[in-house]
């Protein structure tokens, strides 16, 4: 007893593997089964030993292996997913799950909870693709090519506390084509640039998280009026949020010369922020400052702090821009508070969270019926419902949703969000393309670096039948938030973009990196089952449809007009052509 070696404990990187269906496979069809889990079992064996790692345990169809480091883990799985996607016979895919962390090693064995967090998070992994947890994302971050789905917290069976998990996707292609390197650094605008990162919320309640985060956004807001700036969207920055970050590693990952971080308090109607304003190539503070008021002085405190970080980083900006920039949603600060808490549930882009943000909106609205942007904010809630298959009453919603964009055009001629939100609500709910293309011009007229605006615009430009002109607004979004929480929005425009400019590959492509982002998103599977189909990729165009039909069974080639605004007949009989060759029934 006394001769046998003691357990080894260290850190490492682990990375589990599962292959999906081959229990099923093996049933039907036990050669071919046993043929693709030799020729994945091969693979996954050359792919390890390649990043340098080894493998530790194997059971079945199950491979569990360790890497010396994170980025050599998430490198193997991303090489290996795409080397089997890239195979004939797709019978069979794998799930991956990577967790960083100690792990005992028995004779070569290894146990510990870092293995079983590995196991948990490939079963929460959809098939072909891979899961990590926090600590894995924080410790790539800017190294490699790759995006991230934040996937929330999730309980893991076995494991005592809930534990923040990712979808990982790999990201390819160079500044031309808009799609960006995590791993590079981009390159700085030639006029001033800034990233406004989340604000610590320091006022001991969680509850006033919402609060902290509607200041960040208001601020951004107000600096992206600013033509002389480049600034980058808030969901590009909302990316750092809770994560201790390197300012300079920011200045790379989003290309900014200027980055600005903060803090918010909130204790009874007093507020207090502070900021501070560092170079990311030198890490030096340029400026630093701290604002007390009251709820009421709410909006000062925010142009305070606006025109303080403008005269620090551009000081030729002239008094009569800072004054435009200072502008006032509402005077009612219940409204505001409620408009706060539904930016929260728009963000979230799910049932519930649609649902709430709504409530929320319709709240503000009752207590300033002035209030634009919250007009807006409520009409651009319909436009998700649809895009998600979330609608009820078509009909009922159509005509309100009209009600609520005509409301923010009419009361937000000078609001770039009200006019942004409009526009999509004008153009893909109500069907006014006209409407949509006016009022998206004249959002980008007043805030140039506003990402939303930019990605509707391309949207807008699909609609109207000018895709190539879609292409150029969707790439300037993709640069203004480059690692955007809500990226499937763009790259599914993207998608039908390139789909009406017959480059069906393309398509398909943006279409992937959509549906891997979020795999229920409606409109991304359809253009996804239509690209596939015309680029003669027919087995592929099938398993899209099968992802639309679970979602809306009883979609038919005949609803096309009542989800798509084309304003081309062309345009409509080729999406027709498309779905039908996927297997949408008439």
């Amino acid at each position: 007893m006394d001769n046998e070696p003691k357990p080894d404990h260290r850190l490492a990187a682990i990375m589990a593997t599962d292959v999906v269906g081959y229990s099923k496979l093996m049933q039907s069809d036990e050669a071919g089964a046993l043929a693709a889990l030799a020729t994945i079992r091969e693979a996954t064996q050359n792919q390890i030993k390649g990043h340098r790692g080894r493998i530790a345990n194997t059971a079945g169809d199950s491979v569990l292996a360790e890497f010396g480091s994170a980025v050599e883990a998430v490198d193997c799985a991303l090489a290996l997913q795409k080397q089997l996607t890239s195979q004939e016979g797709k019978d069979l895919q794998l799930r991956i799950g990577i967790h960083l962390g100690d792990v005992v090693d028995k004779g070569g064995d290894l146990f510990g909870t870092a293995v079983n967090i590995a196991a948990r998070l490939e079963g929460i992994a959809q098939p072909g693709g891979i899961v990590v947890s926090a600590a894995v994302r924080d410790a790539i971050a800017g190294k490699l090519a790759a995006s991230f789905s934040d996937l929330g917290l999730q309980a893991l069976k076995n494991i005592e506390e809930p534990l923040r998990a990712y979808a990982l996707s790999p990201r390819t292609g160079s500044l031309s084509s808009g799609v960006f390197h995590t791993g590079e650094a981009l390159p700085l605008p030639s006029k001033p640039s800034i990233a406004v990162l989340p604000f610590d919320n320091l006022s001991g309640d969680r509850e006033q998280e919402y609060f902290a985060d509607g200041m960040v956004e208001e601020i951004i807001t107000a600096l992206s009026r600013f033509r002389g700036l480049f600034v980058i969207a808030r969901n590009s920055s909302f990316t750092y949020k809770g994560r201790a970050v390197d300012v300079k590693q920011v200045g790379r990952e989003l290309g900014v010369r200027y980055v600005l971080e903060g803090s918010v308090r909130k204790a009874g109607s007093r507020v207090r922020i502070t900021g501070q304003l560092i170079d990311t190539a030198t890490g030096v503070h340029l400026w630093a400052d701290r604002f007390d008021g009251t709820l009421e002085g709410i909006f000062e405190l925010q142009d305070q702090v606006t025109s303080d970080v403008v005269g620090a980083i551009a000081p030729k900006i002239e008094q009569a821009e800072i004054e435009r920039a200072n502008h006032k949603p509402t005077e009612n600060l219940d409204a505001y508070d409620h408009y706060l808490r539904g930016l929260v549930g728009v963000h979230q882009w799910s049932r519930e969270g649609n649902k709430e943000a709504l409530s929320h909106f319709y709240r503000a609205i009752e207590l300033d019926p002035n209030f634009a942007a919250a007009y807006g904010m409520a009409a651009r809630c319909y436009a998700q419902r649809k895009s998600c298959s979330w609608v009820s009453e078509r009909e009922k919603e159509v005509v309100e949703a009209a009600r609520l964009a005509r409301k923010a055009t009419d009361l937000g001629r000078d609001d770039a969000v009200a006019l942004y939100t409009a526009a999509v609500t004008w153009a893909y709910v109500v069907g006014r393309l006209d409407d949509g293309v006016d009022c998206i011009e004249r959002a980008l007229a007043l805030n140039p670096n506003l990402a939303w605006a930019w990605i509707t615009g391309g949207w807008m430009y699909v609609f109207v039948g000018r895709p190539e002109e879609a292409i150029q607004r969707l790439k300037r979004a993709l640069r203004l938030s480059p690692n955007d929480s809500q990226i499937f929005n763009t790259h599914t425009g993207m998608a039908n973009a390139h789909f009406f400019a017959g480059r069906y590959e393309e398509a398909s492509s943006w279409a992937e990196m959509a549906l891997r982002e979020k795999p229920d998103y409606t409109l991304a599977a359809y253009v996804a089952a239509a690209s596939y189909a015309l680029a003669g990729r027919l087995a592929e165009a099938e398993k899209a449809m099968a992802l639309v039909r679970s979602q809306n069974p009883t979609f038919r080639v005949a609803d096309l007009r009542n989800l798509y605004p084309f304003r081309r007949p062309e345009d409509f009989a080729k999406m027709a052509e498309g779905l039908r060759l996927a297997g949408l029934p008439e």
